[in-house]
């Protein structure tokens, strides 16, 4: 029989076969109700046998010492619930297996850890740490949480980031559900990450571009190699001298997100800065192209967007980041007649990416068109010349 006794102002069970107690241990509970249920439960569970039903309930409701105590007086097992560490560990360690294959980068893997453990603090403050009890409707309150954190940061992106981190704690419960950690993925996408909730690209104005090249400063080499090759930040902080032919005036690189092979016909302007530097630095083939003008050490990618912050402030332009310029270059090419597989070659991307994020009607398009619909030859003028053309020729004596 179990007995129930209240030590302080906690609840205690005593399990008494006989004249002996045979085991004992905190309720976890305040309530003498609800204390009088588990002991009924208890009781239930322990005339069942190790088979019951019942164990797998107590193993969530008891505090763990008081219930492996009573289990292990009919053998009873029951699997330890999987908590987020759990999952994160492993998680962590699927990411490394897939670095070695080459099929995911050491930058990604940083960007992925950076949002589970903002997801891990957000639990930590809500006491949670069992995945069962992390419900949609929490993942939903993460989110407005998340969004808090990023506009109270100094220059924040006003939350644009959010989501990518849906879609990275997306993809940690679908391979929790892929090892039978949970049942359910109780995260909703944000839409595709990287997309512009406005829509299209957002190229600089040719205004912005001359103001930036106005202020560059000593970033005037990062602002050209930006400007004229449209080279993602990771690659560009990364690109070595072995990968630029001076003698070509073309640069050649794998990117680091698609690893394609892009080879880039250099501007005439970004050729003079980078022969200047050159002939400065005498560097090496393995040397990074971008140093910081601060250290003189190789330009990292945070710092290649702190740096562009700051010129876009000096400029009067405050949205000014790296990715700005890749939107620039291929709405650029665009407008200067190029195709959307010149523009897909040029970037590393594919046609559909450069059909959906760069040819939307932006300013500068619509510009463009107006300019072929107001001076170009349509149909009714075809047809009208066509007309006068006829009109001409029956006019003509025999």
């Amino acid at each position: 029989m179990i007995f129930i006794r209240k030590r302080r102002k906690t609840y205690h069970a005593d399990f008494v076969k006989g004249k002996e107690h045979s085991a004992r241990g905190s309720l976890g509970t305040h309530n003498e109700d609800a204390a009088r249920r588990l002991t009924h439960r208890l009781e239930t569970a322990l005339s069942e046998g190790p088979n019951s039903s019942h164990w797998l309930e107590l193993s969530k409701l008891l505090p763990r010492g008081t219930f492996l105590r009573f289990a292990s007086l009919v053998g009873a097992t029951v699997k330890q619930l999987p908590t987020w560490k759990d999952l994160v560990e492993t998680y962590k360690a699927h990411m490394t297996q897939r670095v070695k294959l080459g099929k995911f980068s050491q930058n990604s893997v940083d960007r992925y850890n950076h949002t589970l453990n903002e997801f891990e603090l957000f639990l930590a403050e809500q006491r949670i740490s069992f995945l069962r009890d992390i419900g949609k409707p929490l993942v939903e309150s993460f989110k407005v949480w998340r969004i808090e954190r990023i506009k109270s940061r100094k220059h924040s992106r006003n939350g644009t980031s959010l989501p990518l981190d849906a879609a990275i704690i997306h993809c940690a419960f679908s391979f929790a559900i892929e090892n039978e950690m949970i049942e359910k993925n109780p995260v909703r996408l944000e839409g595709r990450p990287g997309e512009n909730p406005a829509g299209g690209a957002e190229p600089f104005s040719a205004d912005e571009l001359s103001l930036l090249r106005k202020h560059a400063g000593p970033d005037l080499l990062s602002f050209l190699l930006l400007r004229w090759t449209g080279l993602r930040g990771s690659d560009a902080v990364k690109l070595t001298w072995g990968e630029v032919y001076l003698d070509r005036k073309e640069i050649e690189r794998v990117t680091q997100k698609r690893h394609k092979k892009v080879i880039l016909p250099i501007h005439t302007e970004l050729l003079f800065a980078l022969e200047l530097e050159h002939d400065r630095r005498n560097p090496k083939p393995t040397d990074r192209v971008l140093l910081n003008p601060t250290t003189g050490k190789s330009m990292t990618r945070p710092r290649l967007y702190q740096r562009i912050q700051s010129m876009g402030r000096r400029a009067g332009v405050p949205t000014a980041r790296p990715h700005r310029f890749r939107d620039t270059l291929a709405v650029d090419m665009l407008t200067r007649g190029a195709s959307p597989y010149d523009v897909a070659k040029m970037l590393g991307d594919t046609i559909e990416t450069v059909e959906k994020h760069y040819t939307p009607f932006v300013k500068e398009l619509r510009d463009r068109v107006r300019n072929i619909l107001e001076t170009g030859v349509g149909l009714e003028e075809l047809a009208q010349k066509t007309a006068e053309r006829l009109q001409i020729t029956s006019k003509k004596p025999n």
